[in-house]
């Protein structure tokens, strides 16, 4: 089985649990498959209080899908939940590529 199979099993057995949810996003982020990772890191954030990582790679995701507004949300988000769980390094590190986003 492989473990995007078991990933899906583990989802389905326990629909509140947000790990699951955040391992098949990585899974699919590894094989370029980025609605899926949409999909995924939105279940998660639906369900958790992440610290910013999933804020940053849903944004990368979006923006692979040319969706660069709802991007630059996520990245708002992340650079929120990276200030609220004290890593201004993360937060910076968004900003800097809302402002990259904002130039073009």
């Amino acid at each position: 089985m492989s473990r995007i199979e078991l990933l899906k099993r583990m989802a389905e057995a326990r629909p509140d649990d947000p790990r699951a949810r955040f391992g098949l996003a990585l899974e699919y982020e590894r094989t370029g498959e980025w609605e899926e990772v949409v999909t995924h890191l939105r279940a998660y954030l639906e369900r958790t209080q992440d610290e910013g990582n999933a804020y940053g790679r849903l944004a990368n995701a979006l923006l692979q899908l040319r969706r660069e507004d709802e991007a630059r949300e996520a990245y708002r988000g992340g650079i929120r939940a990276a200030y609220r769980h004290s890593h201004p390094t993360m937060a910076l590190e968004y900003e800097e590529i809302l402002d990259e986003l904002d130039s073009r």
